[in-house]
């Protein structure tokens, strides 16, 4: 089950489409969906966060906190809205197209997919953009 919290005034406009959409990424990866919670903040919220868990002091748009069992996903997703917008107008995207990267970044770390190495990072970024293509929002 696919669950979405809110720590700051942001809300999810389409939390079915979005819970749907993750929910097809999870089996397009043969991986069976637990229970996974996605919670957005703001900055101060995943700083403290990162300071407390990870011991890192920078901010961060998501951190992911994985308790997978086996072939089955679990896990908290916390994802900073200040730093998805930013993102955003950085690398010259809507807020809504980096909304979609992030969300799907922190699943497919569930999936087994990393970030530290160049070579990971460039697999991540492909797989983001494939998981993205499956995103289909009816309107």
């Amino acid at each position: 089950m696919i669950s979405f919290n809110y720590e700051n005034n942001f809300e999810l406009p389409n939390e079915d489409q979005i819970a749907s959409w993750i929910s097809r990424v999870i089996l397009s990866e043969n991986k069976k969906e637990g229970e996974i919670n996605y919670i957005f903040c703001n900055d101060d919220y995943l700083l403290n966060l990162n300071e407390q868990y990870l011991d890192h002091d920078t901010l961060t748009d998501i951190i992911s906190f994985d308790y997978s069992v086996g072939n089955e996903i679990h896990g908290d997703i916390f994802i900073s809205t200040e730093r998805v917008k930013e993102n955003a107008i950085d690398f010259k995207v809507t807020f809504e197209e980096e909304l979609q990267r992030v969300i799907v970044h922190g699943v497919l770390h569930y999936c087994g997919y990393k970030d530290k190495t160049e070579d990971d990072e460039w697999l991540m970024r492909n797989m983001e953009d494939e998981k993205i293509k499956m995103f289909h929002v009816k309107h």
